[in-house]
């Protein structure tokens, strides 16, 4: 008997030279890309079409073979079937719900094709026409709205969360697509929230919920009153928060497991041997090949619930009972393809055995220690722009966090202490720190440890500026608050004062280069006054008074970078250049600096020669420093615990439109076929009553 192929809906005989024969789902496509009424020669057609298994590939790519015209020449069909999804997403038999769902997620995605330029009005008129789109939006988000909140089918439900983002990726400016004034009067945040409170929902939707809403608060956030942001921004119901904190957790975590298992399959090969054997000159190449995409999607949900809903900071530093689990599901995972921009929601909602602490017996993990442990691994590798723009998100989230009052409280709470083993990036001049000699510290150290990290292991040619920027500005703003409620923080502040000093020395080294694109007086102005801030007001937050003694100490040891920069600004400030006035500013900013200087370095060389020693002890210089505070004359600075609170609309809205735009090509990518998929739907609906 001859076997029977099936493809692109053809069904042909391999071994018969007959025409092939089309499926019949495929002859009822065919007659609605025609001018005629199809239910005119067959009343029941519409009926018929909806207990037909949808043929995804062919009816998408029927709507992109047609030019314009003839597009607009089936349009009155076009919109008929349209309309006829919507009446059949209110229909008892779930087959019929499944085939209208799908349909229509062909439909917008064909249509989508053909108004790639267009705003969207286009593909309103074309799919459903202007006349009827109100009411016919109206029933469509009603019937999804209510499938969503149902009982029923999470097969189901997962198709109308896809459709939903097929709407909202319909453009690739989601801005500028109109359809979503629709989902905006007919609001589904509702039913999002009910997708994140249950843990069952949750596992299944939570990851493509989460992302829905991120991007639904982000169309015309700046333009007109957004009622997702509204509603965002006042939910207080406990459950909600944390099912949104456990699916954000849970897709980090994934990322940060995935990075963890490439590290280890990375060091155990044959290139890590050979760079043992050679030395370390292969570092570099080797870091490059240790890559995982990153997860803006995730990343932009985060920053909205952070930035938009003060409750939700509690979640931040809740433990995870759910990630404790060292199961993993039995039950069988729809596939979802791996894509660009890290729009692959994780598997499960259990956290892998890697994300589990050093000691399960003593600490657990929060949702902050997931997100540092992200940070540290896109902060690594500014080159690539996804990593970019991650580490950019990744630095606002944290600033965002470093201004509020009540994230401060517990970055800070001595009651809790956690084992952070951020990741370190491989240099030629440092060992790889043991992760089990990790103290039990605040979380506000770990954050610290981060900003030095970054600090340190950024000073190259293509010198991220910005970053840099926003880096220090977190360092400030945990600083005021410490110095505001008296906070004796015990960390190990010479590791930051280092790589402050180092960072000066860096910008002076290469000032032609970095002069050429930056302005880089306004870095060393912030580095200057964070050290203004410890001289002035580092009696009230260091640990100790040796603490104190020893910030004089550094600076005294590492004068030469501090007196070389007030060369340099002195230099640029008396010349009439363009930097005349950021570089003066610098001038004045290091008054304090050079009084201390200048203060004790005659002290020290006095006390090394009545004692005829040739080079001095730390001991013996601090010994020199105590002595001699009673004579030392300091200005007082104004404004060096003041900052500039972020504000998103005046200063990131460019970031966030060209981020959100990245984020919504990528999930409509995302939205392939298999995830489409109706074996794994009709499983559950393979009868009907």
């Amino acid at each position: 008997m001859a076997q029977t192929e099936k493809k692109g809906g053809l069904l042909r005989k391999s071994s018969a030279s007959k025409k092939p024969l089309k499926e019949k789902v495929v002859l009822m496509y065919d007659e609605i890309f025609t001018t005629e009424d199809p239910s005119k020669c067959n009343p029941r057609f519409w009926e018929e079409l909806f207990l037909m298994k949808v043929n995804l590939e062919y009816l998408e790519g029927k709507l992109e073979a047609l030019d314009g015209e003839e597009l607009m020449k089936i349009k009155d069909n076009i919109n008929c079937l349209f309309q006829h999804c919507i009446q059949a997403l209110g229909e008892e038999h779930p087959i019929r719900v499944v085939n209208a769902l799908q349909t229509l997620c062909a439909l917008i995605r064909g249509v989508h094709q053909k108004n790639k330029s267009t705003s969207g009005f286009d593909i309103i008129n074309m799919l459903v026409g202007f006349d009827k789109a109100e009411l016919c939006m109206k029933n469509l988000m009603e019937s999804l709205d209510s499938l969503l909140c149902a009982e029923g089918s999470e097969s189901l439900k997962s198709l109308c969360l896809k459709l939903l983002l097929c709407l909202v990726t319909v453009t690739d400016n989601i801005s500028q697509n109109t359809i979503l004034e629709y989902v905006m009067i007919n609001s589904i945040f509702e039913a999002i929230l009910q997708i994140l409170s249950s843990p069952l929902s949750r596992r299944e939707h939570g990851y493509d919920a989460v992302v829905l809403l991120a991007l639904l608060v982000n169309y015309r956030k700046y333009e007109s009153v957004n009622p997702y942001i509204v509603k965002l921004s006042i939910v207080d119901d406990e459950a909600t928060l944390n099912g949104m904190g456990l699916v954000i957790a849970q897709a980090l975590s994934e990322y940060n497991r995935q990075y963890k298992d490439k590290e280890e399959e990375h060091q155990s090969g044959f290139f890590s041997a050979l760079t043992n054997m050679v030395g370390s000159m292969f570092i570099a190449d080797a870091d490059e090949k240790i890559s995982v995409q990153t997860n803006e999607a995730i990343l932009l949900a985060l920053y909205e619930a952070v930035h938009l809903n003060r409750n939700f900071i509690t979640v931040l530093a809740q433990s995870h009972p759910e990630m404790g689990l060292m199961t993993t599901p039995t039950s069988p995972i729809p596939m979802t393809p791996v894509t660009p921009l890290g729009t692959t929601p994780p598997s499960s909602d259990v956290i892998s055995s890697a994300e589990l602490p050093l000691d399960a017996d003593v600490q657990t993990s929060n949702l902050l220690i997931t997100f540092l442990k992200y940070s540290s691994i896109v902060m690594q590798d500014t080159k690539d722009e996804h990593r970019l723009h991650s580490g950019k998100l990744c630095l606002i989230i944290l600033t965002c966090i470093a201004e509020d009052q009540y994230a401060n409280a517990f970055l800070h709470d001595d009651n809790m202490n956690f084992r952070v083993n951020l990741h370190r990036m491989p240099m030629r001049h440092r060992k790889k720190a043991a992760d089990k000699n990790l103290p039990c510290r605040p979380l506000v150290c770990a954050v610290l440890d981060l900003m030095v990290e970054f600090i340190v292991t950024h000073m190259m040619k293509e010198f991220p500026m910005d970053l840099y920027i926003r880096c220090i500005q977190i360092v400030h703003k945990l600083l005021c608050y410490q110095k505001k409620c008296r906070v004796r923080l015990h960390y190990t502040w010479r590791e930051l004062w280092s790589a402050l000093i180092n960072l000066l020395k860096f910008l002076m080294s290469n000032e032609t280069v970095l002069l050429a694109k930056h302005n880089i007086f306004t870095l060393a102005l912030m580095v200057v006054n964070l050290f203004n801030m410890f001289i002035t007001y580092g009696d009230t937050f260091l640990p100790t008074p040796s603490s104190y003694d020893e910030l004089y100490y550094e600076i005294i040891r590492m004068h030469q970078n501090f007196d070389n920069l007030y060369s340099m600004v002195l230099r640029l400030s008396t010349n009439a250049g363009q930097w005349k006035e950021p570089a003066s500013k610098v001038t004045h900013a290091l008054v304090n600096i050079r009084a201390i200087i200048n203060h004790f370095n005659p002290k020290i060389e006095s006390y090394a020669a009545v004692n005829h020693i040739s080079q001095l002890s730390e001991d013996q210089v601090l010994e020199v420093v105590r002595s001699n505070y009673d004579t030392l004359t300091l200005k007082l600075q104004d404004g060096l615990d003041q900052y500039e609170r972020y504000s998103e609309q005046h200063k990131e809205a460019a970031f966030f439109k060209e981020l959100v735009r990245s984020i919504s090509i990528n999930v409509r990518k995302n939205l392939a076929f298999n995830t489409l998929s109706q074996e794994l739907l009709l499983k559950e609906f393979s009868t009907i009553s």
